[in-house]
């Protein structure tokens, strides 16, 4: 796999420039914090060498300094809102970043919920944090928010909330999503710190989009693709454009805010301590890509695997057709079709010519595997079972899989836990090659190849069960997958 990103280089220049806006602001800096501070996969898959967890290697830079914040809005408690990547609601994801944060050596001192209206099921949630030895701050909804500038900074706007207790120079705001109330929290804290006449201020950390690649750079299209469910929009930064006559690229919704955002911290100060959106950001990411043509084509890739998402989530009713279009543009823009991505055109090839469904998987030196439908094996486990034999050089008429393991597999299914299909799925796949590695060398040897797999791109003429959709993330298989059901 080719680098095309210097994580080391980041890592150093990203901690010496939060030091830097740390420094300009004398007591505090409240920066919130954008996208995921760990398993940011979308980065280390657009950037090639960025480490998924770069953030919050870089934050362990400044672990003295650093303590964690954590915004989640009331109203997605009550709702039970969750978060698909992970299959969790908000709620039990602060729980867990809690955890992971304390786990990495993070001081997490307190969880601000937003937009507190009394809602019945907080005092529950409350309970939980403070047993974990977490302070529990309330904001609260402030009318005419965000436009009523006077009104928000007043005693009876910023006023009312709780005024968040910290220790550190450094805040880091983030949250389990998008929407949690970041920036609402680092802003009321402002208030409340020059009221108490703390110099504090505020940066906002976003990976994406890169302000100093071009606007139509793929990078920066390929972060349009991942939030096209949110109809995000890259831009020009206009202010950043007039004030310095310098081409900068932020998006749509920051833009937009950044008028309001420079009266309140007027409001606040007396001034504005920025001339436009791009100035509040602290991201160095583009100045350490090593390779520009290799992240271009990682995330021209990333295109396509995001609108194979799109029509998957379109047939299962939770995404628009606006959605696909706008996937549909930014392919044309990037100048990309499906057939750019090389698994998909062999797939359906080979599923033309046997009639039945394939997956192709390609392995890291460009090697392409096929697995279809047999008896046996659903696709999925076909392709597993012959990719790893093809990387330990194993014969394709050997069996790594003794029948002796599979035939009670399938009668466990079929005639004890009610399945019509006999067939194995990966975990079963797996557990079965488990067991022969115990006694058989080659198994063994198979098995021992599955690290391998990571970073593997794969595509499906057909939809996938759930339960091997999770294997395949589970090795770092990148999957895509025509969205049609196998059976009727």
């Amino acid at each position: 796999m080719k680098i095309g990103f210097d994580n080391q280089k980041y890592l150093t220049m990203q901690s010496e420039h939060i030091r830097e806006r740390i420094s300009k602001f004398g007591d505090k800096l409240y920066l919130e914090f954008g996208g995921k501070l760990f398993d940011d996969y979308h980065a280390s898959r657009v950037l090639p060498g960025f480490a998924p967890d770069s953030k919050l290697q870089m934050l362990l830079q400044l672990v003295d300094q650093a303590e964690m914040i954590i915004s989640i809005n009331a109203d997605d408690i009550e709702n039970n809102k969750v978060r698909h990547d992970l299959g969790l609601t908000y709620d039990l994801d602060v729980l867990r970043l809690v955890k992971v944060y304390r786990s990495k050596g993070l001081y997490v001192s307190s969880v601000v919920i937003t937009q507190y209206k009394g809602q019945k099921s907080i005092e529950s949630f409350k309970n939980k944090l403070e047993a974990l030895d977490i302070k529990v701050y309330y904001h609260y909804p402030i009318e005419g928010y965000p436009h009523n500038v006077e009104h928000i900074v007043s005693d009876a706007g910023y006023g009312q909330n709780d005024y968040v207790e910290t220790t550190r120079p450094l805040v880091v705001v983030t949250a389990p999503g998008p929407g949690s109330g970041k920036m609402a929290t680092c802003l009321s804290q402002l208030y409340h710190e020059n009221k108490r006449g703390i110099k504090a201020g505020y940066a906002k950390f976003e990976t994406f989009p890169i302000w100093n690649l071009p606007l139509k750079h793929p990078v920066n299209m390929a972060y349009e693709a991942a939030t096209a469910d949110l109809q995000d929009v890259n831009m020009i930064d206009p202010f950043h454009l007039e004030a310095y006559g310098v081409t900068t690229v932020n998006y749509n919704r920051d833009v937009e805010i950044y008028p309001v955002l420079a009266a309140i911290f007027e409001g606040i100060y007396g001034y504005c301590p920025y001339k436009s959106p791009t100035d509040m950001g602290v991201n160095m990411a583009g100045n350490c890509i090593c390779d520009d043509e290799v992240c271009c084509e990682a995330s021209r890739q990333e295109i396509i695997r995001r609108y194979y998402q799109s029509l998957n989530r379109l047939a299962l009713d939770e995404a628009s057709k606006q959605e696909v279009y706008t996937l549909e543009l930014l392919m044309k823009q990037a100048k990309v079709s499906v057939n750019d991505r090389r698994v998909v055109t062999v797939a359906k090839q080979v599923a033309e010519e046997r009639k039945c469904a394939v997956i192709a998987l390609e392995l890291a030196d460009g090697r392409i595997v096929t697995g279809k439908t047999t008896d046996l094996l659903g696709p999925a486990s076909a392709v597993l079972l012959n990719a790893i034999k093809e990387l330990g050089g194993i014969a394709d008429e050997m069996h790594l899989i003794s029948p002796t393991y599979i035939n009670p597999i399938q009668n466990l299914k079929t005639r004890y836990l009610g399945s019509s299909n006999p067939r194995l799925h990966m975990d079963e796949v797996l557990i079965a090659l488990s067991m022969c590695a115990a006694t058989d060398s080659l198994a063994k040897l198979a098995l021992e190849k599955l690290p391998e797999l990571k970073g593997c791109q794969a595509h499906s003429t057909v939809m996938l069960t759930e339960g091997d959709f999770k294997v395949f993330k589970k090795l770092g298989v990148e999957l895509t997958n025509d969205p049609i059901y196998e059976t009727k």
